[in-house]
């Protein structure tokens, strides 16, 4: 049965009834806006193309099948390769030769006849489990951040906007000032982050760990995607907001110098101007080139100021933790109070 003609067949019909449903859900819809509902004939008319698809579904898998192993039994069917002895035993120069043979022969074999039609190797090669998985990035970001869960489409949450504070000491049977709080309702949307890979289903039924490699790496897209948002998402469209873009941009604090100032002194100053706001960080994020620069930072005797080689560093600078990650931009920095001042759902 020529098998590749029927899935040409049946995938010329499942598009026929793609079309006829479509149509079909178009003068629905147009039903529905004039009287307010569906009628039993649309209703029947509906369901009777959807039977259609899902039997043409079934029976194009079958013969997708089918056209899989009818190729893989012809493949099977090539000629069995003779080994170069075999070949030299059953040449015509072999024919005459006995034990009372004295002296040398010379047999040639063919390239052509070691080798199979398709240029294959008379030695099978040897195929590795697994599949090379080229370098995953480490994220880190996302820990940082507060968690949290939702089954809504937004997280709606009330934000402090002003607070005037009148509190004082007050003289007795005097009156008590009063002190002002604003509040305004904020709305953040649940966005989707997402990304498709086609595979043939027979590519996912022989081959489950083809399948689970895919949905790993398909896992990685979505959080290296997701990392990226969390730092520099603007907010508009689809995007989350990011903890960059609202970040209050670095100001040193006026009447504070700094003789020298060096990247490390630029962080205290940052981690001192989110204190000042009330909010003192427990973290800072850097990008590996500019942890790297400070690491490498020496004094003018030749000696790291951060730890020594032999000895390894922990990632802390003045007291606070140090992520280094590739998702934030060199030569920008973050520090924060990333579990109090933000979370995720």
């Amino acid at each position: 049965m020529d098998f590749e003609a029927q899935v040409k067949e049946l995938n010329a019909s499942l598009k026929g009834i793609g079309d006829q449903i479509k149509a079909q859900a178009e003068a629905t819809d147009k039903q529905i806006k004039a009287s307010g509902e569906m009628t039993a004939e649309t209703r029947a008319k509906v369901d009777e193309l959807l039977t259609k698809q899902g039997e043409l579904n079934a029976r194009l898998g079958e013969a997708e099948q089918k056209l899989v192993n009818a190729s893989r039994d012809r493949g099977n069917q090539d000629e069995p390769q003779k080994s170069v002895g075999a070949l030299v035993i059953g040449s015509e120069e072999m024919q005459d030769m006995n034990s009372s043979f004295r002296g040398s022969r010379r047999v040639s074999v063919p390239r052509a006849a070691i080798t199979t039609a398709t240029g294959g190797d008379l030695v099978p090669a040897q195929r590795l489990a697994g599949v090379v998985t080229p370098p995953q990035r480490r994220l880190t970001i996302r820990d940082l951040v507060a968690p949290g869960e939702t089954e809504s489409n937004s997280i709606e949450y009330i934000r402090e906007t002003g607070f005037t504070n009148n509190a004082r000491t007050v003289a007795e049977n005097t009156a008590k000032p009063y002190s002002d709080i604003t509040f305004a309702l904020t709305t953040a949307n649940v966005r989707t982050i997402a990304h498709l890979f086609k595979a043939s289903r027979q590519m996912l039924d022989d081959a489950k760990a083809l399948q689970s490699y895919i949905d790993s790496r398909a896992r990685y897209g979505l959080n290296m995607a997701e990392e990226a948002q969390l730092l520099y998402g603007n907010g508009t469209g689809a995007n989350l907001q990011g903890l960059v873009t609202v970040a209050q941009l670095y100001a040193p604090q006026a009447g504070l110098t700094v003789v020298g100032e060096q990247r490390i002194d630029r962080l205290r100053l940052a981690l001192l101007q989110a204190e000042l706001a009330d909010f003192p960080s427990d973290g800072i994020v850097l990008n590996p080139i500019d942890w790297a620069a400070i690491e490498l930072t020496k004094d003018g005797e030749g000696r790291y100021i951060i730890g020594q080689p032999q000895e390894g560093t922990n990632a802390k600078l003045w007291n606070r933790p140090v992520v280094s990650t590739q998702a934030m931009t060199q030569n920008d920095f973050l520090v924060g109070a990333f579990k109090l001042g933000a979370q995720i759902f």
